[in-house]
């Protein structure tokens, strides 16, 4: 996998020190990983059912703040068969959340040369507000094709209908933030949705599979083509996933499922060694997995300039 002859004509804005999109190969299929931005949120979200000591350590051992750190946020771009997909739409803009280093997609997108007009088909892994935001954003809708299709499991249209958060640890505003969102979306993209059951094939080599767990329609992305392939898997791993896939993030509506799905997910990409790419791993997210143990280990893929 390399980001050579890929199709992205990005360009360079002296502003952007701080690199913002990756692309790469997958056999002949063209992957673009861009960033949203960052999420500043609380530790105590990364495992609420942690003891507060063996999550310290965790962070010490990372080197990370004990209070709060970053989330990285991360979309992705396909290209296969003719059609332009976008895989989830970042945050958008909600100034009650005071989240301003995030929600940076739709502007990014238009430096990597990609015009939302030319975008065909919108994957979600599911409807949390960091997923669909985007969308919601004054001006987008109308300047996507009046024939976007946006591919999202029936369970998770199903569920936002009347959310059950009584599982979820998330700060204050979160989930009023959250259902707002959806109830949104839903209204102003209804008539684009195309629910699928379990499985969907988006794209020749793009199929979409719904995991449940972290919401009960979450799904996760994989890309093959070629022998090579990359599983876009949303908020199903989080960066303490690896070493302690058994921890429950605070935004998990179901998080004994989540930890299910998160570790026959990461045995599976263990197994097979294939790429892995995340919404909240540190950008560019792309990885292979290892075991360790009873746990995982994370390998970042070296950067192919």
């Amino acid at each position: 996998m390399n980001l050579h002859n890929t199709s992205y004509q990005a360009t360079s804005k002296p502003e952007e020190l701080v690199p913002s999109r990756y692309a790469l190969k997958v056999g002949e299929i063209d992957v673009l990983v861009v960033s949203d931005g960052v999420l500043p949120l609380p530790t105590t979200m990364l495992a609420h059912n942690a003891t507060p000591a063996d999550r310290a350590t965790w962070l010490h051992d990372m080197f990370l703040p004990q209070d709060a750190f970053d989330w990285a946020l991360n979309a992705v771009m396909v290209r296969s068969g003719g059609r332009t997909i976008l895989i989830d739409a970042g945050l958008g803009s909600d100034p009650d959340l005071h989240l301003p280093r995030a929600g940076q997609l739709i502007k990014r997108l238009e430096a990597a040369g990609i015009d939302l007009s030319s975008v065909t088909d919108l994957v979600l892994t599911h409807m949390h507000m960091d997923h669909i935001g985007g969308l919601l954003v004054d001006g987008v809708k109308e300047r996507l094709r009046p024939d976007l299709q946006i591919h999202v499991a029936a369970a998770e249209v199903k569920f936002w209908e009347a959310p059950d958060f009584s599982r979820v640890a998330m700060p204050p505003g979160f989930p009023d933030a959250l259902r707002a969102a959806a109830k949104r979306f839903a209204k102003e993209y209804g008539g684009h949705l195309r629910q699928f059951d379990e499985e969907h094939e988006v794209a020749p080599g793009v199929i979409v599979r719904r995991t449940g767990g972290h919401t009960p329609g979450h799904s996760v992305v994989r890309v093959a083509s070629g022998g090579e392939a990359l599983t876009f898997a949303g908020d199903a791993v989080f960066a303490v996933g690896f070493e302690q896939p058994e921890w429950h993030n605070g935004f998990e509506h179901d998080p004994e499922e989540a930890a299910r799905v998160r570790i026959r997910l990461l045995r599976q990409l263990a197994e097979t060694g294939e790429m892995l790419v995340a919404t909240h791993l540190p950008f560019p997210s792309i990885g292979r997995v290892a075991a360790d143990g009873d746990a995982f280990r994370w390998v970042p893929a070296f950067w192919d300039y």
